[in-house]
């Protein structure tokens, strides 16, 4: 991640980044992947108080997200999670967002006592073979409307 971009709120000051709603949760993730898919539904399924809402990768605004933390919008490893301003990357995004949804996700949080090569390669693993193992998904075709309306375009 840059130096200056780990400020809170950074991306307000980047002219590439398009305005939207940042008092919700942001992640970015692939919309063209079906293990993003399934977990944008979940998301949907368990975000009972409204509070996230989801840019994919290939849009305008992830595009603009992930380039200004520093992260290639082209690399299926990129995933991100921004809350209260700050962004989290990967496993440590993900630890973070899913336990706020529910308590049965608590133990996603362990993974802050692996060191962070290792979660950076855990997560690189999954995220590079997720086409090969999950498949191909359009998250935004996606017919559910409670995912099509958490969708910043």
């Amino acid at each position: 991640m840059q130096p200056d971009a780990r400020r809170p709120y950074s991306f307000r000051d980047d002219p590439a980044v398009p305005a939207f709603d940042d008092g919700r949760i942001v992640v970015v993730m692939d919309a063209e992947c079906a293990l993003c898919s399934r977990a944008a539904r979940r998301i949907a399924k368990l975000d009972k108080h409204d509070r996230v809402r989801i840019a994919p990768m290939q849009g305008a605004l992830g595009r603009a997200l992930l380039e200004h933390y520093g992260l290639d919008a082209d690399d299926p490893a990129s995933w991100l999670m921004i809350e209260d301003g700050r962004a989290w990357g990967s496993l440590e995004g993900m630890a973070m967002l899913f336990p706020r949804l529910h308590w049965a996700y608590a133990p996603a949080r362990l993974v802050w006592v692996l060191p962070v090569g290792l979660r950076d390669w855990i997560y690189a693993r999954i995220a590079r073979n997720r086409y090969a193992v999950f498949g191909h998904g359009d998250l935004c075709a996606l017919p559910d409307p409670q995912v099509q309306r958490r969708l910043l375009r």
